[in-house]
């Protein structure tokens, strides 16, 4: 698989990684034994960046992902933090840093985290010198190797990438959020900021396997988090309204390449973007897995292509997503 240089946090990723929160939480249920046979089926067909977090399933997907690393050395695993506690600038505190960190190292099983990013901490948390301090702190106590941000905004992005120790971004980028691609990409690689892109396939949405009867779980987010009701709406099919959506995806069936799924071409689309490090695509068998990876080497899209996926955005989605994240 292509590897990626993350100039600022000092290694090579695999362009396709893998985001374990469908291994923890809030999709509908994955058994350990299944989800331990996904992430196996990942790093086997060339995944080398696994993307987890503290709050997914209470620690769960932590958990899960240190019995691969023990088998399969390695491996870059990020974790994220701050979610774990009303969401308050004054809870970005060193003692909670300190804490967190402790709780995600026993999980984990290690002594130091390859990447550690705040969780979509609240707005003002990216303007505190305090919280940078103390991440720093976290570095030089060989905690952790380095630090990043998961975002909700491109303003976010933007404060973050001027923060000289800030190794990583993570932020929602799909052809339903085209957003971060007019400053966030160019700011971040000119400073040497690694892009993580998250929620690639819309919830799913992007995979062109959901339609209008579509029931999902009652413990899927998809379901109880439409509104906003849990967290972010843009989490959550990007914020876009499902109806759009689906209509948005039958144009989007029309552009993918013959031999490729449309989840394929939505991931290639991606890794087609300058400034991307790694896109981490979540998965609930092996089989997702590996078609997920297999993207990598699709060839890159053509120009005439990346306008159809434009156009499609202006005139169905921008006008429910841009203004907004």
């Amino acid at each position: 698989m292509e590897q990626r240089l993350m100039s600022r946090f000092g290694r090579q990723v695999g362009v396709v990684g893998l985001g374990a929160w469908q291994l923890g939480a809030d999709w509908g249920d994955v058994s350990e034994a299944d989800a331990l046979a996904t992430l196996n089926a990942a790093v086997d067909a060339g995944v080398n960046f696994i993307d987890t977090a503290d709050v997914y399933g209470d620690g769960r997907s932590e958990t899960i992902v240190s019995r691969l690393i023990k088998e399969r050395p390695g491996l870059t695993v990020a974790t994220k933090m701050g979610r774990r506690v009303p969401q308050t600038p004054e809870a970005y505190t060193m003692e909670n840093f300190r804490a967190w960190n402790d709780r995600s190292r026993a999980n984990l099983g290690v002594d130091r985290i390859d990447l550690v990013q705040l969780h979509c901490p609240p707005t003002p948390v990216y303007s505190d010198d305090r919280v940078f301090d103390a991440l720093d702190t976290l570095v030089a106590e060989g905690r952790i190797g380095a630090y990043g941000v998961s975002v909700e905004t491109v303003g976010e992005a933007l404060t973050a990438i001027e923060r000289p120790g800030v190794a990583s971004v993570q932020i929602i980028l799909n052809a339903f959020r085209l957003k971060p691609l007019d400053e966030v990409l160019p700011a971040a690689e000119k400073a040497g900021v690694g892009i993580i892109a998250r929620v690639p396939l819309a919830s799913g949405l992007l995979s062109g396997k959901y339609g209008p009867g579509t029931v999902f779980a009652e413990d899927d987010h998809r379901n109880y988090n439409r509104q906003g009701e849990a967290f972010d709406v843009g989490e959550t099919f990007s914020g876009v309204e499902y109806g759009v959506g689906l209509q948005a995806v039958e144009r989007l069936k029309e552009l993918v390449p013959d031999g490729a799924t449309l989840a394929q071409f939505a991931l290639r689309w991606i890794l087609d973007q300058p400034g991307v490090s790694v896109v981490i695509p979540g998965a609930r068998n092996p089989a997702q897995a590996r078609a997920n990876a297999a993207a990598a080497s699709l060839p890159p899209l053509s120009a005439d292509v990346h306008a159809a996926v434009r156009d499609v955005y202006d005139s169905l989605i921008r006008p429910q997503v841009h203004h907004r994240w």
